[in-house]
């Protein structure tokens, strides 16, 4: 396990009865490097959508047992908000909350001649992610998917 993947999973690990108190769930944890800073990033999430109360009440208790735990010893930033309406669907349990919902797909290399698709998300599993577009169904491999986020309409 990378340094990254330690610190994200110990992270999630604390955050279990943090968002259980707080009456959300953990969407995601990342930390990443953007140019000479740190940033151990949490998404929070819940049915209606997360309030600014959500992510300050996260943010407090996470920082403060972070403190305690003292496990990251890089200096960082630490940011808890929702995942937004754009969400990037990384994990199987996102993709699963999203079947019939509209995705947009971006390829690492193009396929016929695109690297980027969009439709309902009708299916997945471990080696493809299916789609339904206006002229018929797809199906990507997912290592060939740089991205997959739900689309969204103003």
């Amino acid at each position: 396990m990378s340094k990254r993947e330690d610190y994200e999973a110990r992270t999630e690990a604390l955050l279990a009865p943090i968002v259980e108190e707080a009456g959300v769930e953990v969407y995601d944890v990342e930390y990443v490097r953007e140019g000479s800073d740190w940033y151990l990033r949490v998404s929070i999430d819940k049915e209606g959508g997360v309030y600014i109360s959500d992510c300050e009440k996260v943010n407090r208790a996470l920082s403060e047992v972070l403190d305690r735990e003292d496990f990251i010893p890089d200096s960082y930033i630490l940011e808890v908000s929702s995942p937004g309406l754009g969400r990037t669907l990384k994990k199987d349990k996102h993709l699963a909350k999203s079947i019939g919902e509209k995705v947009e797909i971006r390829l690492f290399k193009p396929a016929d001649g695109c690297k980027e698709f969009a439709g309902v998300l009708k299916d997945f599993d471990q080696e493809r992610i299916t789609i339904e577009e206006e002229d018929g169904t797809r199906s990507f491999d997912r290592a060939a998917i740089a991205l997959i986020r739900l689309a969204f309409d103003f």
